[in-house]
């Protein structure tokens, strides 16, 4: 058997998103900015997919705009923000995706803000507190907090954040890459000023995403001026011809995602739980990093463990790749090198002996995979402890 569970590194394509494609791989091929009738039909297209991604996110399609994925519209809301605000100090936590981290990290060392890091506990829960006190003493602040953390699956209250954020007049950007297509996101109600989607991570296309700028922005101050300069694309935002078939499947998988939410995600809760009640059953010493193994306080998509500290530990996921089993220690974007997990780095009082996994669950996975991934990690353990007594 072949289980794949590094969902929330990407997803398998949807076979309805392709068929949406292709006729813009192939017959409908014009340049979207040319003013012929092979433009016009790929331009109208274009527009076709912005309308639907702004009515299912309720905003307007004016506030949607396309990127070449989740790190460009991160860096766009940051970079651009800080720019044409002028803004000189900036939230984050230790826990951000690097398209975040590095970002304002590389900024600060620049010397154009300063940078304060919210603290966590043990768990990864953001300590609200501290964050108010930094926005208290800090003026011209911008926050960039994810709402799903793509390792150990915390879930941020945009709400709470973004209202704190109002009170105290900061721009609050939030990376939504993890939860976009997972959950509902009313931006007529939401408190944010930017928040991005990447459409791999919801069964639609590599190379694509958009990011949502809100008209005045929430904090009171007006549009962000372009990251990427070139042509006049994306009504002045982003330069570069866009790319029109990944724009078309990023919102039919959208819109796929939107019809079907409720069923994928009481199939995949029962996944996920499914996993959780295996391992604390059959599993001596098994953890769960984060708030993971809470259905309620973390992304239903993402398990973290952590397993009993063993000599299997650096060679867990090369074993479990050779049964036939694709998971993750951390975020895909640090595959392949030999550094550690940076958010479990930052939780206090975290193990570094003890191995992590990350499995990521989608729509296409199976109680069958499930069983067949604890059967394997359960005998890579028992084999090792025969060996040892």
């Amino acid at each position: 058997m072949r289980a794949y569970f590094d969902n929330a590194a990407t997803t398998r394509l949807d076979p309805e998103v392709l068929e949406a494609m292709l006729p813009l791989m192939t017959d409908d091929f014009g340049n979207p900015s040319s003013i012929h009738s092979h433009g016009r039909k790929v331009r109208t297209a274009i527009e076709r997919a912005r309308k639907t991604v702004a009515t299912l996110l309720k905003t307007s399609p004016a506030e949607i705009f396309f990127t070449s994925g989740g790190t460009e519209a991160d860096n766009t809301a940051i970079r651009s923000s800080i720019e044409t605000y002028g803004l000189t100090h900036a939230i984050t936590s230790p826990l951000e995706h690097h398209a975040v981290l590095h970002t304002l990290e590389h900024l600060a060392k620049q010397g154009l803000i300063k940078l304060s890091l919210v603290e966590v506990d043990e768990k990864g829960r953001l300590d609200l507190a501290h964050l108010e006190d930094l926005l208290r003493n800090n003026p011209a602040t911008l926050v960039s907090l994810m709402h799903g953390n793509n390792e150990i699956g915390n879930l941020l209250d945009l709400e709470t954040v973004g209202n704190l954020c109002r009170e105290y007049k900061a721009v609050f950007h939030s990376d939504t890459v993890q939860t976009m297509g997972h959950y509902r996101h009313d931006l007529q109600q939401l408190p944010v000023d930017f928040i991005v989607g990447a459409a791999h991570k919801f069964h639609g296309p590599k190379g694509v995403g958009f990011l949502y700028v809100n008209a005045h922005t929430k904090s009171g101050r007006g549009p962000i001026q372009p990251f990427v300069h070139g042509g006049s694309q994306e009504r002045n935002m982003r330069g570069g011809t866009e790319n029109v078939y990944g724009i078309i499947g990023l919102a039919k998988a959208l819109e796929i995602a939107y019809a079907e939410m409720e069923s994928h995600r009481h199939h995949i809760e029962g996944l996920k739980n499914r996993m959780i009640t295996q391992l604390r059953e059959r599993l001596d010493g098994v953890s769960f990093n984060g708030l993971s193994d809470d259905l309620t306080a973390s992304l239903y998509t993402v398990l973290n463990i952590s397993l009993p500290a063993s000599d299997l530990s650096d060679m867990l996921l090369f074993n479990l790749d050779i049964a036939g089993i694709s998971a993750s220690g951390g975020s895909a974007c640090t595959s392949g090198s030999n550094i550690g997990s940076h958010v479990l780095s930052a939780l206090p009082g975290n193990d570094p002996e003890r191995g992590a996994i990350r499995f990521s669950f989608s729509k296409y996975n199976t109680a069958e995979e499930v069983d067949y991934a604890v059967d394997t990690l359960v005998g890579l353990f028992k084999r090792e402890q025969e060996g040892v007594n």
